[in-house]
């Protein structure tokens, strides 16, 4: 999805305050270093790259200068750090200005904590219980965090969930987004429509669309493909191939104006005269 979403639960003991909430999304929240300081500097004096941390972003969320030290030293990089001034250098020893600028570039974009792909979160109270939105989404991962209900956060990623719980959750999902569109849009459709086509995309055991490149393109009547996308190609495509069309469906006998084997067109009648007996 174009903005995927997800809606934590929390267990018992950080349900009950907002205080409780914030700090499992404080951990949930992607940081980097960048998001954490005010500036980086290249020092040619000491050979490397000065860090100068922000003392109410590292409070936002909740990191040390000790957690940026050591995702910047990387284990074997040779660091300065001066706590006072909130100031971390790192001596890559050379003063190739392209080196340097590189490693700033990619020290900037390090992971320090928190789950990727979760870009912001606000804590929100629903239903008598405080729960985390999410922009962003990456379900195997946040259901392994300390403080978090596995068995009731989801995400609106579908391919998430039919990676990480199977297929049938995967449909319960697709039902369960589906309604709710049309709900927002108080459209009253019967269920069990949806229910049809949540089968249709999951039957396989993946989840496919319903398009040309899906379940549409998977039909082996060659103009009911044809009727749907692409017409020209298809039919070039399948001539090139031999393909040979049965007409056992609606669309194709519709667009040779053939019976369709539907009702009184899958009857064949056959009357014995009296003389005949």
């Amino acid at each position: 999805p174009s903005t995927p979403t997800m809606d934590i639960y929390l267990d018992e003991e950080h349900r009950v305050s907002k205080d409780k909430a914030m700090e499992v999304a404080r951990e949930l929240l992607f940081t980097k270093v960048e998001d954490v300081i005010d500036s980086a500097e290249i020092d040619f004096l000491a050979q490397g790259v000065t860090f100068y941390l922000s003392e109410q972003k590292m409070k936002e969320r909740n990191v040390s200068i000790q957690d940026v030290a050591k995702v910047l030293s990387g284990g074997r990089r040779k660091i300065q750090v001066d706590e006072e001034s909130r100031k971390i250098t790192v001596i890559l020893g050379t003063m190739d200005l392209n080196a340097l600028q590189s490693f700033r570039k990619k020290a900037m974009n390090t992971r320090v904590k928190g789950v990727p792909n979760i870009n912001r979160v606000s804590v929100i109270r629903k239903e008598g219980e405080w729960i985390i939105q999410t922009s962003g989404s990456n379900l195997p991962k946040v259901l392994r965090v300390p403080g978090v209900d596995p068995t009731r956060t989801t995400t609106n990623n579908i391919y998430e969930i039919a990676m990480t719980l199977g297929i049938e959750a995967a449909r319960t999902a697709l039902v369960k987004e589906i309604m709710n569109t049309l709900n927002e849009q108080g459209l009253e459709v019967d269920i069990r429509h949806v229910l049809l086509v949540a089968d249709l995309m999951t039957s396989k055991g993946v989840l496919q669309q319903i398009g040309r490149h899906g379940i549409a393109g998977s039909k082996t009547s060659v103009l009911a493909r044809a009727a749907f996308e692409i017409t020209i190609p298809t039919l070039a495509e399948a001539a090139v191939k031999g393909e040979v069309e049965q007409l056992r469906g609606v669309t194709e006998n519709v667009i040779v104006g053939s019976t369709i084997p539907v009702g009184t067109g899958m009857v064949e009648l056959y009357i014995k005269s009296s003389e005949e007996k």
